[in-house]
Parts: structure tokens; sequence; C-alpha cells
């Protein structure tokens, strides 16, 4: 079952036992990774099996199955 969570700058919180957030508007962190999105884009931080996808300011984290 995954887990998701929403957050919009500057927002942390933990995603399981992993600290995710929005450092500023398009950029992401997990578990210390960073990650630049543009709107509608995604990435995944494979290491930690997390997917984020931003929709504006609007920031979908979601772990991964697997």
């Amino acid at each position: 079952m995954s887990e998701n969570l929403t957050l919009n700058p500057p927002r942390y919180e933990k995603l399981g036992v992993v600290h995710c957030g929005v450092i500023r508007e398009g950029t992401v962190t997990c578990g210390g990774d960073i990650a630049n999105l543009d709107d509608g884009a995604e990435h995944t931080f494979d290491r930690l099996r997390i997917k984020v996808k931003r929709s504006g300011s609007d920031y979908l984290f979601e772990t991964l199955a697997g």
C-alpha cells in the first residue's frame, strides 16, 4: 500500500520514516536528496522509492510499491 502526502512551499513533513519537503517553489527534497521540478513535472527518488508530482504550488509525494 502506498502512502502519499501533499505539501506547499515552504513545508516539510515525514512520509513514513523519510523527511520530505518543498524548500521553495520548484525545489523539493526527500531524505537529503534534492530535485527541481517545473509545473506539471515529476521526479522519482529511486534510492527512496518516492515519486513527487508538481501541480502549480501543490507537490504530491507518494511511496512506490516494490
